[in-house]
């Protein structure tokens, strides 16, 4: 029997912070969680000691990132999501949703069979637990960095056929519901399952209203690719606002939205509804220099990721980065910053039975991060990852 025991430290459990605590791991789940003076004896298990600054997070989920460490999903190989899933617990992500970009059909198709047949090997690492559509169904006036000669207006065939090519993994898509036939496609998505989720969209607030009844449940990257907040018109940002059950995602780098907009969605939404995301793209983790997103030249140039014209091409943000800046919005606790790095995400996806929480019976998804958000270690489904 494979028992792990992590003892000290504060632990962020799904009702309390146990300060300090501790978790016991057997066979990948988490055994028994609860405060130090409660914990087993620790003869004969593998022990790891922690120290009173560091804490113990859920294992981050990051349901919207397209690459890292020079890969990307639309990269279409085995070694793409294996580079990805081995790199993203360097920064706490134990799990996510490989993402796509506006791209050819037949791109498309060899990305989607790609993650359907890596999610069937026997890899390590961060889990993938599906995938996010990120177009081609988009406004073309919202492209963002998103190519505008593949983007198509909603067509439930195709969609159809991409999930077959899938095999069922595709859990959301983002795609602008003003566009001819895409609030068919909205009701087509929520009658499959699958998240609807606005982006890239030029949306009226009475758009977003019908496109809520017939089953939107998201809002893509909050404030990027959207129509946003006018006195004359809501647009799309005003509309989740103003929404009582949309959730939205944000990048929280400091550079795609001011951290004042960030507190603004933050006091409107309330920390159930918001979910940190990273938006990445394949020059994360790489040094200043020129890479490609969807056959696009993207400038890497301190931090930010741009096209020739100057607009922001995804991110180079990771996991702990995101759960540091979201640490100074008001008010705030670790239970709170759990929530907004991986409860949220797990609910949404219909996975929160068994991930996004510190619980008896529950993944053992783990990051161990000190005073700093740096992570010092990383447990992938009760393997010790990542160890600093």
């Amino acid at each position: 029997m494979d028992q792990l025991l992590i003892k000290g430290g504060r632990v962020v459990g799904q009702e309390q912070v146990y300060q300090p605590g501790y978790i016991l791991v057997e066979d990948k789940k988490i055994k028994r969680v609860g405060p130090m003076e409660e914990a087993p004896d620790d003869q004969g298990v593998r022990v790891i000691e922690l120290t009173s600054d560091q804490v113990v997070f859920p294992g981050f989920i990051d349901i919207h990132i397209h690459g890292a460490n020079g890969y990307d999903v639309m990269d279409g190989t085995m070694e793409a999501l294996d580079e990805m899933t081995a790199v993203l617990p360097q920064e706490g992500t134990t799990s996510f949703l490989a993402t796509t970009i506006t791209e050819s059909k037949e791109a498309t198709n060899q990305a989607l069979q790609n993650v359907a047949r890596f999610v069937d090997t026997d890899y390590t690492g961060a889990e993938i637990l599906g995938i996010h559509l990120e177009g081609p169904f988009i406004n073309e006036k919202r492209a963002g960095a998103q190519p505008v000669k593949h983007i198509l207006r909603p067509d439930l065939n195709q969609f159809d056929a991409w999930q077959e090519h899938a095999n069922g993994y595709i859990k959301v898509v983002t795609l602008a519901p003003e566009m001819e036939g895409g609030q068919e496609f909205v009701k087509h998505l929520s009658d499959r399952g699958v998240i609807a989720s606005i982006g890239h969209s030029d949306a009226s607030y009475v758009d977003v209203k019908k496109a809520e009844q017939n089953g939107l449940k998201h809002a893509t990257h909050l404030f990027n690719g959207m129509r946003g907040i006018h006195h004359r018109e809501p647009g799309v940002a005003g509309s989740v606002f103003l929404s009582d059950q949309l959730k939205a995602e944000v990048i929280f780098d400091e550079i795609h939205v001011n951290p004042t907009m960030v507190q603004l969605a933050y006091q409107n939404l309330g920390v159930e509804r918001l979910m940190l995301i990273t938006d990445s793209m394949r020059g994360k983790c790489l040094k200043n220099g020129m890479y490609d997103l969807g056959g696009q030249e993207v400038t890497l140039q301190d931090g930010e990721a741009r096209l020739a014209d100057g607009t922001l091409a995804g991110s180079v943000l990771k996991m702990n980065e995101a759960v540091k800046n979201a640490a100074q919005l008001k008010p705030m606790d670790l239970m709170k910053l759990a929530q907004l790095s991986s409860g949220n995400v797990a609910k949404s996806l219909g996975i929160d039975h068994y991930k996004g929480a510190i619980r008896e019976g529950f993944d053992a998804d783990l990051v161990v991060l000190n005073e700093d958000f740096e992570v010092r270690k990383t447990i992938c489904r009760g393997q010790l990852t990542i160890e600093k």
